[in-house]
């Protein structure tokens, strides 16, 4: 697998994804509870043994006690993913959650999506800027998401001291009243908004990690990754989550195909 510049760090094109680790399937409160119950400390070790087998050598997770406590379980048994830590809103405010993923063993850290989408709609950055100059003080790579595409247009406009964007396909639940939405809230996934953050990313300057591709298992694998590609630049790379419990060979597939068409499409 080749493999993309964070800042001082290297990790592989594809990145392990981890919503279904957190019981966050965006696809209702049933499927959340099937995710959490099935992703124990075991099952996710086991999922994030077979990305090392495929050659993935990172995977992005929120730092919540789930994922911080099931990291340090997998590091000790010998597992060598690095992790890219996205801040926990629900470990307290953004400096907090930096400060435990530092603790945690992050080799890279951004904040949160909803984080960002919600502190831009409200009007006051001081929340996420508090925790981005924090990230950098301790020497780490740093980055922010977003589900909406203003997120990235302000942090070009700001000159941001970032080195990477997180950026969603879909802003499929606005997140003006809160950074994170409840698991029945409703949620949309346009063919539109995919559209206009992939012509966002074509004029950003920092490497991004394109995330949601899938539009939560609502897309056809094939024709993802194969919009995916295109849209990737060199410098960029991609996230993406699995549930083993419906298809014990998702993961490997899914990089098969991805890896398809990164190649097809030919690097530019």
């Amino acid at each position: 697998m080749d493999t993309i510049k964070i800042g001082a760090l290297t990790v592989g094109r594809f990145i392990l994804g981890s919503n279904p680790f957190s019981g966050f399937s965006h696809q209702g409160s049933t499927r959340d509870a099937e995710m959490e119950h099935y992703y124990t400390c075991a099952n996710v070790k086991a999922v994030l043994r077979a990305a090392e087998k495929l050659g993935i050598t990172a995977v992005i997770a929120r730092g919540d006690r789930h994922v911080v406590r099931t990291l340090m379980e997998y590091w000790d048994e010998g597992g060598t993913l690095q992790w890219m830590a996205q801040t926990c809103p629900g470990v307290g405010p953004t400096l907090r959650a930096v400060q435990e993923a530092i603790r945690g063993g992050a080799k890279a850290i951004h904040i949160h999506g909803g984080v960002m989408d919600n502190c831009l709609a409200n009007g006051d950055m001081s929340d996420p800027l508090a925790g981005i100059a924090k990230i950098r003080e301790a020497g780490l790579p740093v980055g922010i998401a977003g589900h909406n595409p203003e997120v990235f247009r302000w942090a070009e406009r700001e000159k941001l001291d970032v080195d990477y964007y997180m950026c969603s396909y879909y802003n499929s639940a606005h997140r003006d009243k809160g950074a994170e939405k409840s698991p029945d809230q409703a949620e949309w996934f346009l063919d539109e908004d995919r559209r206009i953050m992939a012509e966002t990313i074509a004029g950003l300057s920092r490497p991004v990690i394109h995330y949601k591709v899938m539009a939560a298992g609502r897309n056809q694998p094939a024709e993802a990754f194969a919009f995916t590609a295109k849209a990737m630049r060199p410098t960029d790379g991609l996230c993406v989550g699995v549930f083993p419990k419906d298809k014990p060979a998702m993961l490997a597939e899914d990089v098969h195909l991805f890896e398809q068409s990164w190649s097809g499409r030919g690097k530019r």
